[in-house]
């Protein structure tokens, strides 16, 4: 088995060797791909990281009505609580709501809404949040119709917004992926047909004195892993390094807001490693889709 396999390799070196021009174009093909693909590939997981980020802080602020009593506010609670698709709720008093109002303005403008502490003319709050983030505008509608509720709020136009943008990206960047990983197959795929084509005789000598498909099928299966391997090892360097100089310059620049990129370790070994796997299935797949048919004596 391992002469076997050893004779394989030794055939899919020999074959890369002499079709040196076309083993260049093709590895050149996989590996500007692979730095495409790299590129969306990064930008579509931290997005979807950002966008994982925003949609955890997405809730509901139900303002309390002002005359509901203790009572009251207990039965709103145990309605909301009914609401199967709500996660959690916790209650804000209205002197936390007026201490957060006077953080916000700042220490000039809070001073004025200081004079309402005595007084404070703010609702207790309930701040609700969902299992599912794209629930949140379908339970607050729910929440509106109940009693005591006196305002519902949970930024529904920029919820929306922040959901159909965070969609339509993730379905570009996919389509554009999917569509570079074909296009490499097509160049692989016609890169090891040419190799096929000038050994179309010996194939099919070796179909006519018994040899089986899988052992001729093989040495090509080899040489397109090795050209998707091959065209992977630049785009994962280009990446790591490129990701590395822009996570450095940009930490210090986002540090305290609310925008966060993915930390190197693990991302750079996970992006590595389904490039690698991108690069050997390109590479494979283009190699056995060519000799398909040259298998057929």
């Amino acid at each position: 088995m391992f002469n076997t396999l050893g004779r394989h390799i030794r055939e899919s070196l020999k074959s890369l060797a002499r079709n040196a021009w076309m083993t260049f174009a093709s590895v050149s093909a996989v590996t500007v791909t692979l730095i495409l693909v790299g590129t969306f590939l990064v930008i579509m997981m931290n997005l979807n990281n950002f966008a994982a980020n925003l949609e955890d802080d997405v809730e509901i602020r139900v303002h309390v009505d002002v005359t509901a009593d203790q009572a009251g506010q207990n039965t709103l609670r145990q309605e909301i609580e009914k609401i199967p698709e709500v996660d959690s709720i916790a209650f804000s008093p209205k002197e936390k709501e007026l201490e957060s109002l006077i953080g916000s303005l700042g220490e000039e403008e809070g001073q004025a809404f200081q004079l309402f502490e005595q007084n404070n003319p703010l609702n207790d709050v309930f701040v609700v949040k969902t299992d599912d983030p794209r629930d949140t505008s379908m339970v607050a509608k729910q929440i509106e119709k109940i009693d005591d509720a006196a305002k519902v709020r949970y930024g529904q136009e920029d919820v929306e917004k922040l959901f159909n943008v965070v969609q339509i990206s993730r379905n570009i960047g996919l389509a554009l992926i999917i569509g570079l990983i074909f296009t490499a197959m097509f160049l692989i795929s016609n890169t090891i047909k040419i190799t096929i084509f000038a050994r179309r005789r010996e194939i099919e000598i070796m179909k006519l004195v018994g040899a089986t498909n899988g052992f001729i099928r093989w040495p090509f299966f080899i040489e397109g892993l090795l050209l998707g391997v091959l065209g992977a090892i630049i785009p994962i360097g280009i990446v790591i390094f490129t990701y590395r100089y822009v996570y450095a310059w940009a930490l210090p620049q986002i540090q305290g807001s609310f925008v966060e990129l993915l930390p190197l370790n693990p991302f750079v070994f996970q992006v590595s490693t389904i490039l690698l796997l991108i690069g050997a299935l390109i590479g494979v797949w283009g190699s056995l889709m060519s000799v398909r048919k040259f298998l057929k004596v």
